[in-house]
Order: C-alpha cells, then sequence, then structure tokens
C-alpha cells in the first residue's frame, strides 16, 4: 500500500473535499460517488459521510493508497 502525507492548513476538511484536493479523485462529483459506495475508509474504518471531517492525525484509504493527514504552519 502506498502512503503519502497530505499537509492542510486548516482545523478540518471535509471527506469529499479532502479527497479531490489530494489528488485521489478529479471531480467532486467522482468522490461523492467513491463515498457513497463505501469505498473509502477513515481511521481504517469505512466512511459513507462525504461531509465528514477530515482533521491532521486522520488517515484515509482508497484502493491502495493511505493519506495521512498534517497540520501545516499557517
Amino acid at each position: 500500500m502506498e502512503k503519502m502525507q497530505i499537509t492542510i492548513h486548516t482545523e478540518f476538511i471535509k471527506l469529499d473535499q479532502f479527497l479531490k484536493f489530494s489528488g485521489l479523485v478529479e471531480t467532486g462529483g467522482h468522490a461523492k460517488e467513491i463515498v457513497a459506495e463505501g469505498a473509502v475508509k477513515v481511521n481504517g474504518e469505512i466512511c459513507t459521510m462525504r461531509g465528514k471531517k477530515i482533521r491532521p492525525g486522520d488517515t484515509v484509504e482508497l484502493d491502495d493508497t493511505c493519506l495521512e493527514v498534517v497540520a501545516g504552519e499557517n
């Protein structure tokens, strides 16, 4: 599994926005679809809430990619 760190500069980012921001999906519509299908895991558990708040320290998995969310400097 490929592991990468993605830096956010806010307190949180919504899951569908994070998938697009990280480059895992190209469109918000695609993000909405894959979250609804249960293809995304947040902290090891399937998440179907596209508006879930993703914060530094969380992990997001899709297919063979695991993204760790880290806080950036403001």
